[in-house]
This record gives structure tokens, C-alpha cells and sequence, in this order.
């Protein structure tokens, strides 16, 4: 099952038997509005406050995974699942109770990723029959903790990208549907020395460049062998800076690759400025477009390779600099 130096391929592969997502208002009005299973009529899904909002979509996302697949919570073995705000508050606050044994993660953007990986290891190791994952983000939450409140209202430079308030859930298993997860390449830190968390593609991009091409090498695969190549969040910014940094390495990813955050929002007439980003971009996009493409077979492989800036406020008050993280998700038809 290993693969190279930083993956593994799965001889019994798992499934993504199921999943959901649950998106805010500004999403809905995007040109993947009519897909998501959700779409909320304000930003606050009925709470109070931007976290609690938040913790609300991934219960809704869970629930609405489970009802898909007619399953209860009882079935599920293990629950990996993340956030973007400290010590994962909006994923405990929001799964407490289905009450699934639990990890919690984070990898900042790329955390459906990782995710993802430690799912369809644990099912393709036999350690229980379906995993659930779920991760989310919310605008209000994530620029209240890592940028400004939003009634301060500053100015966003044109680099800045817009945190998606959605929540993407799938269901890992050993039942066979029309998508399988055929291997994963896990990601490492990449650190260029970029201190600007205003523009996160750059600080991702490097990360995302890392991934793909020691994906390609470990499975002994050439960019052909994907009919898309996607990342979670790196923008055009971010998209600009991937496409230069694999010309150096000799690859060209141009004509097969595709962003998340460049796909869940229309640049020319939403207010977006640089794309998308938060964990629950690459999500919700991955259960709304990627999944119904790969299972109609109209994309026979993929990879998923969602993308993380590592900041927190404490580092970036310190003047740290903000590095990369991207895990590679190989998708297949079936």
C-alpha cells in the first residue's frame, strides 16, 4: 500500500458512499447555487452568533448526509472533522450530538483533505465499516478571529480572498458506489516566507506545487493521467503563482487544472475579489460539482488537493510567516 515517499495506495479501495452540502446565502447566488443540498436564507442559520452559525451548518451537513444514505449516527464507527476557529469549536459544538467517537483536526483550508485521508485509511485498514467527515468555515467567524470584526469595516486588498460559509459531510465506507478514493498523498509543510495573511494563495501555492508533483512521481503518473487536477483555494492569485512554480519543475497543469475558490464564486459580478477560501470551500464544492461529475463518469480520475495557510492569530501577531500545507485525494469512477 505505500507509494513512494509520501503516499499510499489502497488495495481495497474505500468509498464516498455518501454526502452533503449546507451553504450561506452569498454561496447560493454563486454559479454552483442550484447543486448544494442547502442554501441558508441568512447567514446566521437561525442562531445568534457567527460560531454557533457555524457549528449548525455541520450538524445540518451530517444529518443530511446520514438521511442520504438512510443511515443512522450509530452507524458510523469514527468521526474525523475540523474548523478554522480555535480548538476546533465549531466542530464540537456542532457534532456533539450524534454522538460519533471523534477526531478533531485541522489543517486550516486543506482539512477535508486530511480529512479525507484519515477516513479511507482507517476503512481500507478495517478499522470500521463507514467513517464520517465533515468540515465548514463561515465569513462572519473566520474574519472576527483572524483578520478584523466585520463592523470595522476595513478595506480588503484585491489579493484578499472571501472565507466560504459552507459545510461539506461524506460518508466513507466499504459500500461500492460510483466514487472510490484509490490513494492519498499526504502533504508536509512548505514554507517560502510569506507573512501577508492577506493573500493566502501565495502562501498556499507552494504547498499545493509540493503535493501534486510528489504525487505524480510516487504514483508514477504524468499530468494526462488526471482529467482534472484540482485545488481547494489558492484564488487566481494563488493559481497564477501554482502555474509558474510547476513550469519550473517542468509541469503544466494549465489546460486539466481547477480551483475551488475560483469555481464557488462568479468574479465578475460577485464581490469576491481574489476567490474563495476556508475549510468549507474545497467541501462544499467537492460534494455539490466534483462528486456528481466523477460519479456520471464525465471525469474518470481526479485529484483533490485542497490547500491550507497554517496562521493563527498569535503567530501572525508575532510577525511569523504564514506556511502551506496540500493533501492529494486520488478520485476515481467507478
Amino acid at each position: 500500500m505505500i507509494k513512494g515517499k509520501q503516499s499510499i495506495a489502497f488495495k481495497a479501495s474505500p468509498y464516498i458512499e455518501e454526502s452533503a452540502s449546507v451553504v450561506g446565502k452569498k454561496e447560493g447566488e454563486g454559479p454552483l447555487g442550484s447543486r448544494f443540498d442547502m442554501v441558508g436564507l441568512d447567514d446566521m442559520f437561525g442562531e445568534d452568533t457567527w460560531e454557533k452559525a457555524e457549528s449548525s451548518m455541520q450538524k445540518e451537513a451530517c444529518q443530511l448526509a446520514l438521511g442520504k444514505a438512510h443511515l443512522t449516527a450509530g452507524a458510523i464507527r469514527y468521526l474525523f472533522g475540523g474548523d478554522l476557529l480555535r480548538q476546533g469549536v465549531a466542530t464540537s459544538l456542532g457534532v456533539e450530538q450524534l454522538q460519533i467517537p471523534m477526531f478533531g483536526l485541522y489543517g486550516a483550508c486543506s482539512t477535508s483533505g486530511e480529512a479525507l485521508a484519515l477516513a479511507s485509511m482507517c476503512v481500507a485498514a478495517g478499522y470500521g465499516e463507514r467513517m464520517l467527515v465533515v468540515t465548514s468555515s463561515h465569513f462572519g467567524s473566520a474574519e472576527k478571529e483572524f483578520r478584523f470584526p466585520l463592523s470595522y469595516a476595513n478595506q480588503r486588498p484585491l489579493s484578499a480572498q472571501w472565507t466560504v460559509t459552507g459545510s461539506g459531510a461524506f460518508i466513507v465506507g466499504k459500500n461500492r458506489s460510483h466514487v472510490r478514493i484509490t490513494g492519498v498523498t499526504v502533504g508536509k509543510i512548505v514554507d517560502y516566507g510569506l507573512k501577508d495573511s492577506q493573500n493566502m494563495g501565495a502562501c498556499m501555492a507552494p504547498a499545493a506545487c509540493d503535493t501534486i508533483i510528489q504525487n505524480l512521481e510516487d504514483f508514477e503518473r504524468k499530468e494526462e493521467d488526471y482529467d482534472r487536477i484540482i485545488t481547494g483555494d489558492l484564488g487566481y492569485v494563488g493559481q497564477s503563482i501554482l502555474f509558474d512554480l510547476m513550469r519550473e519543475k517542468e509541469y503544466d497543469i494549465k489546460e486539466r487544472h481547477m480551483d475551488c475558490g475560483m469555481t464557488i464564486f462568479d468574479q465578475s459580478r460577485q464581490d469576491t475579489h481574489a476567490g474563495g477560501s476556508g475549510c468549507g470551500c474545497a467541501a462544499a464544492t467537492l460534494s455539490a460539482y466534483i462528486l456528481p461529475a466523477i460519479a456520471s463518469g464525465e471525469w474518470k480520475r481526479v485529484l483533490f488537493v485542497p490547500t491550507g495557510a497554517l496562521m493563527s492569530t498569535v503567530s501572525y501577531n508575532e510577525g511569523a510567516s504564514v506556511p502551506g500545507i496540500a493533501h492529494g485525494i486520488v478520485l476515481e469512477h467507478c
